[in-house]
């Protein structure tokens, strides 16, 4: 029987686990309520830059030690940033869980910010990398159309500037501000018990010195800004666009229908826009639509890359299929279809320790409801045509649609994006 224990440290800090008898690893991940979305424009890029000096030292062990020690135990060892946290993960064999909360421990809350200038460059060379993939970069424009000088409209790898000139007592500050034991979660799903994950936390918490402290309560998202349109010249064979509109939070109860529309429209093999504009007419290598949902607010959206010629014609059946689906119009078995292919991704994806820790560590971090995959599947099921149209209808009617392009012309991109949102290019000229 799967079983999820939640403790509480004297700390603050929060320990989730759950037992995965039959595996011989475990995954851990140190989850931290901090992302993009927290940071002054002074400071956009600090939370993505901190995550990287993570990884340059601590009071206990320096950059090539955490690296050799991982190697050795045969792990894995990352970090990631998002809007909304930062996290910490890792996966070790079952019987060396104490080596590495002990090393992780260290990173997370007593790194040394060693080398800030060697790594500077290193990331200063991936927003370089991020300008030089528009297929990438577009969708941290469309962020800016729809979300506008909101920090969500940013892009977490932050501005150049910053990273180039922000100081280590900057850095530190932040750090200390945000890297409190009560707003980091420990998060383990393996072979493993609670009652030794909660030592082993407790143990390292206690070898270190550190302020107790609650979450961090951040400021909430209060409006959305008119639909609006960008573009970036650049000398590209394809235009890469990606149009989008607010969407709806990870809380809402609509998440499960907001999560067939997805699928339906452009979220899989078999979805309306890869079967349309790329299996049929073949003028795309890539579409699809996503789906970003925050705390307190969310984006939906679509993303194509294809040639000049073609652009025009692929946003008018992204109009098109969009239209059908808000008026209810489905295809015979895509609804049953869509169903199924959620259920096999959560049977599936279930099968990892990495993918049962990070669904534990982010319910926790973003205080969301952590349900079952058995309650997500019977929710998915429980999903109407109805209930998918009218969401389809009321997020993605066409004059709620932002746009963002890169390529060579820009009317070229205002005149295929008047089939989206008639008037926007208008309007955000304005």
């Amino acid at each position: 029987m799967q079983k999820v224990v939640l403790s509480e440290l004297a700390s603050g800090e929060r320990v989730i686990s759950e037992r995965m008898p039959s595996v011989r690893s475990a995954a851990i991940g140190f989850w931290i309520g901090v992302g993009s979305r927290d940071e002054t424009p002074m400071k956009a890029g600090i939370t993505h830059f901190i995550e990287h000096l993570l990884f340059k030292g601590t009071r206990s062990y320096d950059a090539r030690q955490i690296a050799e020690i991982f190697d050795e135990l045969g792990g894995e060892l990352n970090a990631a940033t998002s809007r909304e946290h930062t996290v910490v993960f890792g996966r070790v064999p079952y019987d060396q869980l104490e080596r590495a909360i002990d090393v992780m421990t260290d990173m997370v809350f007593v790194p040394t910010f060693a080398d800030i200038d060697s790594e500077r460059e290193v990331a200063l060379e991936e927003i370089a990398m991020l300008e030089d993939a528009p297929q990438d970069q577009v969708h941290d424009l469309v962020s800016d159309a729809v979300f506008g000088d909101h920090p969500l409209g940013r892009r977490v790898l932050g501005r150049s500037e910053v990273i180039s000139s922000v100081s280590r007592r900057t850095i530190a500050s932040f750090h200390e501000s945000m890297y409190r034991p009560g707003n980091v979660v420990v998060a383990a799903a393996g072979n493993l018990s609670h009652e030794r994950l909660v030592s082993l936390v407790s143990k390292a918490a206690s070898a270190r010195k550190h302020s107790v402290g609650r979450p961090y309560v951040r400021k909430p998202f209060s409006k959305t800004p008119p639909a609006r349109a960008r573009f970036q010249r650049k000398d590209t064979e394809q235009y890469h666009v990606c149009v989008a509109a607010p969407g709806i939070s990870r809380s809402d109860r609509r998440r499960f229908a907001a999560s067939l529309l997805d699928s339906i429209l452009g979220g899989s093999a078999s979805s309306r826009l890869f079967q349309e504009i790329r299996e049929k007419r073949g003028m795309a290598y890539s579409v699809y639509s996503f789906v970003a949902q925050y705390s307190d607010t969310g984006m939906i959206g679509v993303s194509l890359g294809t040639r000049e010629d073609n652009l025009s014609a692929c946003l008018e059946i992204v109009a098109e299929q969009v239209a059908e689906i808000a008026a209810g119009k489905f295809v015979k078995g895509e609804l049953e279809r869509a169903k199924e292919h959620a259920r096999g991704r959560i049977m599936l994806s279930m099968e990892s320790t990495a993918t049962r820790m990070t669904r534990l560590g982010r319910s926790v971090i973003t205080d969301t409801e952590l349900l079952s995959p058995e309650r997500i599947i019977a929710e998915i099921e429980a999903v109407e045509p109805d209930a998918i149209s009218e969401l389809a209808s009321m997020l993605l009617a066409p004059e709620c649609f932002s746009a963002a392009g890169i390529g060579a012309d820009e009317d070229r991109f205002y005149t295929a994006v008047d089939a989206i949102n008639p008037g926007l290019a208008r309007r955000s000229a304005a």
